[in-house]
Parts: structure tokens; sequence; C-alpha cells
């Protein structure tokens, strides 16, 4: 009787240990396929959400990428306002929240989430990014967000992009979201005819901010300026002010000024 509750035993425990050894190594290969996360999950206030989309200022026409999506939020509540919307993310785990969520919202087919690396998202099409992240991770991408078409909006929670200066700052109690309107490339030399005079102005570009001189005959005159998409304004210190828009190697004159320049190749 007892060698046979011995055996029992001795067989239960194999059984138990079997199991757990499964069990384990089920786990262990679970681990092994979930990607690395460069930053950890946590989920956006709904309240930040609203305010970066408004600062954003998105709308039906928009396409709206939210890099970094977690469980899809951002996205969906872009869809809700008409903008087409896709969320990335590289963990299987929040795409799949996302995708509940945006069926719990009855949002399935409005917008579409992606399990992928940020880094290797195609974002050229996009007319808003929105991010949150980590300022490492921020500056990681911001030769990217420069490189997007200028007027492209870049709405981040919480962090920044280092030197590149947001265009807002909005502060929601402890918390701030910043806005980024992507500039057009106006360094270099420019040929500038006003309704009087015919000048020569250089342009150097840190991110929105200008700096540079305008020429004049022999006379060289200190100019600053900035831009908030495809919009210039530049300001000389003679009193002049040059308000414009960069389409490629030309500038146009708008509010009704006389004045108009072209890239100096």
């Amino acid at each position: 009787m007892i060698a046979a509750l011995n055996r029992v035993r001795t067989t239960t425990l194999a059984l138990s240990t079997a199991a757990f050894i499964v069990l384990s190594a089920a786990a262990l290969a679970q681990e092994a396929v979930r990607p690395s996360l460069d930053v950890p999950y946590v989920p956006t206030p709904p309240e930040i959400v609203d305010r970066m989309l408004d600062m954003a200022a998105v709308k039906a026409s928009d396409y709206v990428i939210d890099l970094g999506c977690g469980d899809g939020r951002i996205a969906i509540a872009a869809a809700k306002r008409g903008a087409r919307a896709l969320g990335v993310d590289i963990d299987p785990a929040r795409i799949q929240d996302a995708n509940d969520n945006a069926k719990q919202a009855g949002m399935t087919g409005k917008v579409g989430f992606r399990q992928q690396n940020l880094f290797e998202t195609e974002i050229q099409e996009a007319s808003v990014i929105t991010m949150y992240l980590l300022t490492s991770i921020n500056l990681k991408l911001r030769p990217r967000l420069l490189d997007l078409k200028p007027g492209t909006r870049v709405v981040s929670h919480a962090f920044d992009l280092g030197e590149w200066r947001p265009d807002e700052t909005a502060q929601i109690g402890f918390r701030h979201a910043y806005l980024w309107i992507v500039p057009a490339k106006a360094d270099g030399r420019w040929n500038v005819q006003t309704a009087n005079e015919t000048f020569e102005l250089a342009l150097e570009q840190s991110f929105q901010q200008l700096s540079g001189q305008g020429y004049f005959g022999g006379k060289a005159v200190a100019a600053y300026g900035k831009l908030r998409g495809n919009d210039i304004e530049v300001k000389l210190v003679d009193g002049l002010t040059l308000r414009g828009r960069i389409e490629g190697d030309r500038i146009q004159a708008t509010q009704d000024a006389n004045w108009q320049a072209s890239r100096i190749r």
C-alpha cells in the first residue's frame, strides 16, 4: 500500500514538474518574441488628447499618424473628427488593445493600426504627426520630421524636440503639449524685387528662425525673421518688413504687398 502511494506521489510530482517545464518554456518563448520597448506604455489623458488635436487644428482633410500609439486613443479621437488616422506601435499587445478600442468606439474601418517600428514607418504623406515618446526618441525622429512637407503639424505630449523650439506650448494642469509647424527651406540667397528697388537677401536658417543680411548696392543691412510652415516674415533694420509665402524657389507677397523674390542658384 505504501509503495503504491509512493508511486502515485512520484507520478504526480513528475507530471507537475513536466507541466511546469512546458509552461515555463511557453512563457520564455512568448517573452523571446515580445519586442524590446524603447518607451514605456503610459496612456495620454483624454483632456491632453483633445488639446493636442485642437493645437494641430485636426480636420476631415488631414492624415494623422500617431507614432507609438499605445491603446490607440489619439488616432481614434482624430478619426472621430473625420480625419484619416493611423496608429503605429511595436508592441502587439498595444495594437490588439487599439483595435479593440476602435471596435468599442464604433470606429473600425475608419482608423488603422499597424505593428511596426516607428523609425521604419512611412510618414511623408502625413499632415499631422502626434507623439508621446521620450526626448531621446524625438531627437532621433527630428531629421525626418523636418523633412516633411512645410506646414505639417507635429504635436508632442510632455517631451520636446531639443533646439527646435515649439511654435506653441499649452499647459494643462501640470502637463504640457507642444506644437511645431514644419518650416519651409528658406536659407540661401534671394533676389528681392519691391515697387521701389531690387536687392539681394542672404538668409541663414535655424529651424524656423532666420537671420542674415540685405545688400543694397554696397551697403549691408542686418535682417532677421521667422517661418511658420510656408509663411515667411523678414525684417530689415532699416524698417522694411517682408511678408510672403515660399513656394519652392519663389516667394510671393501676402497682405497686398508689392514685392516678390526668387532664389539665386
